[in-house]
């Protein structure tokens, strides 16, 4: 037998060696009996389907789930009933527990008022697609309020009231059409404000047109301006045409420019010698 069949030999006993070792380790494994470690948890209620903001908690809603006692949620409840029939002031997923903060009172009941912060109030105003930035004004947005009055010969624009949250478009108060950035067609939209806003805000959609401008939620400086005039938009009116009489005829012509204004006067001097240096010096008023 020569060397190469020797190798051969060898080589193909070793594969074989070792696919009966490694078969026998896998079955060695198999074998031993699978241990459960026993994880201290407790209940907590869980929504048992995603809710939006508003909604009013039944009994179907929400059921009961085994949390991790190591990692509590702050807040959470251990029974159904402590959560039956209350409001909902955030939205909450599928299978994620409810919470103190997202819950209003009892006594509060459901839908939009719960949702409104003490010491704030929630003012709707009519829009149309020009004003409701084409759809896009929708749950959750900042927008200032832009109102035209007509204040006496003239015209004002102004911002009456800036970083306004929009709290519902229409009836819809959640985000869910918000997130794939569709607009939101709606005629309605309702404005989270302080009592002091919400009374320019009405004033303003009463005595002249409003207009609501959409800004980035995370620019939250005031928007300071002091407004645009009519006058100042369209430059001073042009003097009137005069009549003017040429062979017989009547015509009439654009009256001639203004004059332009009388140059400033000179100002006074003094001429001083001293010494061999002549020198004019102005004398100031």
């Amino acid at each position: 037998m020569n060397r190469g069949v020797r190798v051969l030999l060898v080589l193909l006993v070793a594969i074989a060696m070792a696919g009966i070792a490694s078969y026998a380790v896998y079955q060695g494994i198999q074998r031993i009996p699978a241990r459960e470690v026993e994880v201290a948890s407790q209940p907590v209620v869980v929504a048992a389907k995603a809710l939006p903001v508003g909604a009013l908690i039944g009994p179907g809603d929400v059921k009961l789930a085994a949390w991790p006692s190591k990692s509590m949620v702050a807040g959470a409840f251990a029974a159904i009933d402590d959560v039956a029939g209350r409001g909902l002031l955030a939205a909450v997923l599928e299978n994620e527990p409810v919470t103190t903060a997202k819950l209003a009172p009892r006594e509060a009941g459901a839908g939009l008022a719960p949702t409104i912060p003490l010491g704030m109030r929630a003012v709707s105003v009519r829009v149309n697609d020009v004003i409701g930035v084409a759809g896009f004004v929708v749950p959750g947005s900042r927008v200032d309020v832009v109102a035209t009055v007509n204040a006496g010969d003239s015209s004002i624009t102004r911002t009456v009231v800036s970083n306004l949250q929009v709290l519902a478009a229409g009836t819809r108060v959640d985000q869910e059409e918000a997130k794939d950035g569709k607009p939101i067609p709606t005629t309605v939209v309702t404005l989270l404000t302080t009592p002091e806003d919400a009374e320019r805000v009405t004033l303003a959609s009463g005595e002249g047109q409003i207009l609501l401008v959409l800004r980035n939620p995370l620019d939250i400086a005031p928007t300071t301006t002091a407004g645009v005039r009519l006058a100042s938009l369209v430059g001073p009116p042009s003097p009137p045409p005069v009549e003017a009489s040429f062979a017989g005829r009547r015509m009439v012509v654009a009256a001639p420019p203004p004059p332009p204004p009388p140059p400033p006067p000179p100002p006074y001097t003094v001429e001083a010698i001293r010494g061999a240096k002549r020198t004019t010096e102005e004398v100031k008023k």
